[in-house]
């Protein structure tokens, strides 16, 4: 007997609009069928649901069509249509469903962090349906996460998920542009996101979504460092989620990675955006990778950006390769004074001491497992 698993299921806009402008309550009731199916069967269904703007538009397009309405005004309107629409669905199945709008800044903070992902395992518990989005009508730049495919990939860590599907226009990852090449072939299963695959990636397959390949790669990379599967299909295929839910060869399978991340290195890796980089020499990267050492100041060679201590900041080698990211126990200011100095004279250096680590290894994670591996053979 199969064993039930919780699920995120991430619909693009041009899955849930067929490439228009409108909503496509049609097709949305047949992947309301199928998510009922599976929540029958026991297994947990979380959505992470595009097309707000594209609702706002179709609701606003006879109201005065020669206005120029500001995304923000569109996501405004077109929120609360994309719920209701949801509702009135999933109710069919007698199904409830319960609206998280989510914002980076909801992420970065720790304390909120755990509020959300409270908040998402009690609507799991109580078998209510959550509808994830982004707060698109009051989020500003700084705060977005920017697209729905990481935001998936946020919202299955917070609901510790074991399989994340990624639906979309394409069948999955093609080894070159399916629309420019036809003998482009489907890559089936990924047990590594490198660069040569990242290359391949290219921008949105279509024009009424801001999500392409390169950032599904970007959700499946955090996804399955933190041990989620993840499964990128095309949308419309029939009965795409319940074939992938019963395992069968559907689109690309990105596998779990072997590293993988727990507890509060998922949050390192998944929620706060970083304030500033550390750029490291080859020693201080071989220490971090084979022996899951601390970051310690004799090791970096050089500080960008402004940030305090206690802030989260990304680790780059000297190929400017991001390889990880932290907590520093230091300011940019002070590591300034103390890059390169071996710990016994930081004190001395500053008047104070905050710990021999800059990042000590329990706030660290790694993130290009791949490149750094390039980098270690060479």
């Amino acid at each position: 007997m199969k064993k039930n698993k919780t699920i995120v299921v991430k619909l693009g806009t041009s899955v849930l609009t067929g490439n228009g402008y409108h909503l496509d309550t049609r097709h949305m009731v047949e992947l309301v069928r199928q998510c009922a199916l599976m929540m029958e069967q026991g297994h947990k269904i979380i959505l992470v649901s595009s097309g707000a703007i594209a609702a706002g538009r179709s609701q606003l397009i006879n109201h005065n069509e020669n206005d120029n309405y500001d995304k923000d005004v569109l996501a405004a309107v077109g929120q609360s249509n994309l719920i209701q629409t949801w509702q009135t669905l999933f109710n069919l199945y007698n199904i409830p469903v319960g609206q998280m709008l989510l914002t980076r800044a909801d992420l970065e903070d720790r304390e909120r962090y755990l509020r959300a992902k409270h908040t998402l395992n009690s609507l799991l518990k109580h078998n209510i349906l959550p509808i994830v989005n982004e707060n698109d009508a009051v989020c500003i730049e700084e705060i977005k996460v920017g697209d729905n495919d990481n935001l998936s990939a946020l919202t299955a860590i917070l609901a510790q998920a074991k399989e994340l599907y990624l639906l979309t226009d394409q069948p999955g990852l093609f080894s070159s542009d399916p629309r420019k090449n036809k003998d482009a072939q489907l890559i089936s299963t990924v047990s590594k996101i490198d660069n040569e695959l990242k290359s391949i990636a290219g921008g949105s397959g279509s024009d009424v979504g801001t999500g392409g390949m390169a950032t599904k790669l970007e959700a499946a990379e955090i996804a399955t460092r933190s041990g989620i599967e993840v499964i990128i299909a095309k949308g419309r295929q029939p009965n795409v989620i319940i074939d992938l839910a019963n395992d069968k060869p559907v689109g690309t399978r990105f596998t779990v990675m072997d590293d993988i991340v727990e507890g509060r290195k998922q949050w390192l890796l998944a929620g706060p955006a970083s304030n500033g980089c550390l750029v490291v020499d080859d020693g201080a990267q071989k220490a971090i990778f084979t022996t899951g050492s601390s970051l310690l100041a004799k090791g970096i060679l050089d500080i960008k950006g402004q940030f305090n201590a206690s802030e989260l900041v990304e680790i780059k080698n000297v190929n400017n390769v991001t390889i990880a990211r932290g907590i520093s126990c230091y300011s940019s200011n002070d590591l300034l004074k103390i890059k390169g100095l071996h710990s016994e004279n930081i004190e001395q250096k500053l008047g104070y001491l905050n710990g021999s680590a800059v990042i000590h290894r329990d706030d660290l994670v790694i993130l290009d497992v791949n490149n750094i591996k390039q980098d270690l053979k060479c």
